[in-house]
């Protein structure tokens, strides 16, 4: 399992924002959904292309892949319309004194 990597202070992701982190060479986008934060593979499972490079919609709490139009719950990483049908990867995320931490916990 790979090492906690930070992300930022928590002062620095607002609610309704997003920013990325690396865990080596895997770019993780991280959202501040209503004052909790969660973090998704920045990758659409329908093609290989940057999340981040989307639309974050705090009102629904949903990233938009720039590309095709796929949707993704950004809480949960499921799906949400075609192209897509399947999810991308949801990450763990902890919030400490120092700021807001991730890693890709995949084998």
């Amino acid at each position: 399992m790979g090492e906690w990597v930070f992300v930022c202070a928590t002062s620095q992701l607002l609610p309704g924002e997003m920013t990325t982190a690396w865990d080596g060479d895997t770019a993780i986008a991280v959202f501040n959904y209503d004052g909790e934060i969660y973090a998704l593979e920045d990758r659409c499972s329908h093609e290989d292309f940057e999340l981040s490079a989307g639309t974050f919609d705090p009102a629904t709490a949903s990233i938009e892949c720039v590309l095709h139009g796929a949707r993704f719950d950004v809480r949960d990483g499921r799906a949400l319309c075609a192209p897509a049908y399947e999810p991308v990867a949801k990450f763990p995320v902890k919030i400490n004194d120092t700021g807001i931490w991730t890693r890709d916990d995949r084998e």
